[in-house]
């Protein structure tokens, strides 16, 4: 189980992601992004390159395809909010999406 993050985690690692166009989710501990793609083959690419991190970290987005468009949104349900595994998978994503 994942703890919360800490207010310095706050600071520091859910800052760099909002700077780097995640947004946090209105009333909820959460932040989304919305990736765009050239093309459906391109955004279920990285739906399976992602689906396959988050395997790994035993932590699954909230996400939604439609054609070249994946909207994601990460929170943990277990602390009812942010933790660590979400900032992770975040940075994973990104760094997949290019």
């Amino acid at each position: 189980m994942s703890d919360p993050l800490s207010e310095t985690e706050r600071t520091n690692d859910l800052a760099a992601l909002l700077a780097g166009g995640w947004q946090m989710v209105e009333g909820r501990d959460a932040i989304r992004r919305e990736f765009k793609f050239t093309n459906f083959v391109e955004a279920f690419g990285f739906m399976t390159r992602a689906a396959l991190v988050a395997e790994k970290l035993n932590h699954h987005p909230e996400w939604f395809n439609v054609y070249n468009k994946v909207d994601v949104t990460l929170t943990t349900h277990d602390v009812d909010g942010l933790s660590m595994l979400d900032i992770k998978l975040a940075k994973r994503m990104a760094k997949l999406a290019g």
